[in-house]
């Protein structure tokens, strides 16, 4: 199958190996030279624009920053462009509105459509292991599915159009709240005396066991290895944390959705975030207690 691939970045360079490896013909395309380099030492074919990649292609996988540029890359490359009755998956974490709205236009023109946000990370992306949150038709999740099965561990249909970025946001408001949560009760406590590994062991077992506790533990030389022990370097960028929560406040508001330690975690990372930690792990926000 030809697969185009637009969006060679942390996340997308690793999910376009995993394509290559599956036995697919990937055509590739980002606008850095370096991640387009790499992709080819991976296997992939490199087109010249999203458009090219996309002329080709049975299914379009798209993995870009935001919605405004995944609008973009619809409406003046891939629509109309993709051969008739292609594919379209896109894997960006976007806001809900964007996602129904590309959908919506793909199901006209005459295309399949879902949205497939992923969790995992870069090392759950570089090992196929990630999980998707997939919206879309029953039909359009079928077709999908073997694709998506490729580059991850678990493939969930979360509903119709816009499901799978609103799981997605849902779980990573939970996530960036239960980190903060986290990181201040082990700062407790350290100030109570308590020795810290000892502490995981009991909490770990306990009713305050949770994942960021138990897999991506806050804390350096406690639990597994985790971005901590590597002085808060790779993982899940603080940047990239505040924009989910950015966007689950967004449609918190929209929905009329009370959501007030979402609004306190978004509040902590954008205040951590503006003084210089935007590219440390969102787990370093234990520095701040």
């Amino acid at each position: 199958m030809t697969i185009a691939f637009i969006g060679l970045g942390n996340m997308g360079g690793g999910m376009a190996a995993n394509l290559v490896k599956a036995g697919h013909d990937v055509l590739a395309f980002d606008l850095s030279p370096e991640a387009q380099a790499r992709a080819r030492d991976h296997g992939c074919r490199i087109a010249a624009s999203a458009r090219e990649a996309a002329l080709e292609a049975q299914v379009v996988v798209t993995m870009l920053p935001n919605g405004a540029i995944i609008d973009a890359v619809y409406t003046g490359d891939i629509l109309g462009h993709a051969p008739a009755g292609a594919l379209l998956i896109d894997c960006s974490t976007i806001d809900v509105a964007t996602a129904r709205k590309v959908a919506d236009a793909a199901q006209a023109a005459g295309y399949g459509a879902v949205d497939a946000p992923v969790s995992g990370g870069i090392a759950a992306a570089n090992a196929g292991t990630l999980t998707f949150m997939v919206g879309g038709s029953a039909a359009d999740f079928a077709k999908a599915e073997p694709v998506l099965s490729a580059m991850g561990k678990a493939v969930i249909h979360a509903g119709g159009a816009g499901a799978g970025q609103a799981a997605k946001i849902c779980n990573n408001m939970l996530l960036g709240a239960s980190m903060v949560a986290t990181c201040e009760t082990f700062a407790l406590a350290q100030r109570l005396g308590l020795d810290l590994q000892t502490f995981y062991d009991i909490a770990s077992k306990a009713s305050g066991q949770c994942w960021s506790m138990t897999s991506y533990c806050p804390v350096p030389g406690v639990g597994p290895e985790t971005p901590a022990d590597r002085n808060y370097q790779g993982g899940f960028a603080t940047a990239l944390m505040l924009k989910d929560l950015n966007l689950a406040m967004a449609a918190a508001q929209d929905a009329g959705a009370p959501v007030p330690m979402g609004h306190r975690a978004a509040e902590l990372y954008a205040a951590f975030a503006e003084e210089g930690h935007g590219g440390e792990d969102f787990s370093a926000i234990i520095k701040t207690l």
